[in-house]
């Protein structure tokens, strides 16, 4: 009975420390939220975003359907590459593992991770690549460059 217990407190350490927490942001109404999600095995990531509420959000999701038959669960801005729509089947990140961690960015105040800038205005949350690619969040709209 005490090598069953020792072996499981030992899994659920092993398991603690390998849960990993996801940087990133939130606006202050709570709508706009980003997390960095790196990629394995390279050390570059993704900014995964989401909104609570979007105005757009039955064209994003018919164009998501229409594109891939995935639902429409965001945007995602990748460390090199154009911000675009985030068409899945599910979760992008491991939840039995990771879990993001943002905190407050108030307006007119930027937030830095690993190549990645986002700032917070009382429109809009922008948010730009190492390589000058971003995206434009809002309930009213959305942009990508």
């Amino acid at each position: 009975m005490r090598v069953l217990i020792a072996g499981v407190a030992v899994l659920l350490s092993a398991t603690a420390a390998l849960a990993a927490p996801l940087p990133g942001v939130r606006t202050p109404t709570g709508n706009i939220r980003c997390f960095y999600v790196p990629i394995k095995p390279t050390q570059h990531g993704t900014l995964l975003c989401d909104l609570e509420h979007a105005d757009f959000a039955r064209v994003a999701q018919a164009t998501c359907m229409a594109r891939s038959g995935l639902d429409w669960h965001g945007f995602a801005l990748p460390w090199n590459g154009r911000g675009e729509l985030s068409c899945s089947g599910g979760v992008l990140y491991d939840i039995g593992r990771d879990h993001p961690s943002v905190r407050l960015l108030r307006y007119g105040t930027t937030w830095r991770y690993r190549g990645f800038t986002c700032t917070s205005r009382r429109r809009a949350l922008s948010c730009v690549n190492g390589r000058g690619h971003g995206l434009l969040l809002s309930r009213q709209e959305w942009r990508a460059w």
